[in-house]
């Protein structure tokens, strides 16, 4: 689920993968396979993002769906609470995307 907020985060900004990977100091490849799941972020790269996008790192870690050993209550609803928020936020984007090509 963090893969879908940081590609939701970089798409609002109107950044392309590129350019975002550049401000990073990562390639444009290792960007492409976060923002699809197939590798995580670590701290330093939250961080990263944290201050290109001028948020808190606990803010964009709302979206992990582990942080660390989350066993508490009100672990299951954040997480559920993270998923509903990215799914209206994608919802909102394609629906902009349709607006857009009328």
């Amino acid at each position: 689920m963090l893969h879908r907020a940081l590609r939701l985060l970089r798409t609002y900004h109107q950044l392309t993968q590129v350019s975002l990977a550049k401000r990073m100091g990562i390639s444009n490849s290792y960007l492409s396979e976060i923002e699809s799941g197939n590798k995580a972020p670590g701290m330093d790269l939250l961080a990263k993002y944290s201050e290109i996008f001028k948020m808190p790192v606990s803010s964009i870690l709302l979206f992990s769906e582990k942080m660390g050993s989350d066993t508490k209550p009100g672990a299951t609803l954040r997480v559920a609470a993270a998923d509903k928020i990215l799914k209206l936020l994608e919802w909102l984007g394609e629906h902009d995307e349709v607006k857009e090509l009328a």
